[in-house]
């Protein structure tokens, strides 16, 4: 395990507190822009919120969560180059193993449900 995700500190100090409503902020402005600013082309304006949401995502990530997120996301890209990932016949044959198994109990499943509906059916016209 690496221990760069145990030495993040915990807790939200008020600056934090301000970043994620300075974040809120421009979301809400970039809504609001799309909105209030029909002249422009649909195109901008959907570029525009998408400005607004990306800027929002870089304030909150100058916060303590969102130093812990990049902590995390760190982490878990390391353990990702551990993975060790199968090769093209390898998940062609699990690919068709899945795709049986998926088609017997697809089947298993109609037949019941045509049992039981052969029966429900009987009852009913009795």
């Amino acid at each position: 395990m690496n221990t760069k995700a145990s030495n993040v500190a915990t807790g939200t100090s008020a600056a934090d507190i301000g970043k994620f409503v300075a974040a809120a902020l421009v979301v809400v402005g970039g809504i609001a822009a799309f909105y209030l600013l029909p002249s422009w082309p649909a195109p901008l304006r959907a570029l525009l919120v998408a400005a607004a949401f990306a800027g929002a995502i870089f304030v909150a990530s100058l916060t303590a969560m969102g130093h812990r997120g990049r902590d995390f996301f760190s982490e878990a890209m390391f353990e990702l180059r551990k993975v060790v990932w199968p090769t093209a016949p390898e998940a062609r044959r699990i690919t068709l193993v899945v795709l049986a198994v998926v088609l017997a109990i697809s089947l298993i499943l109609a037949g019941f449900d045509f049992v039981i509906s052969t029966c429900v059916k009987w009852l009913l016209s009795n």
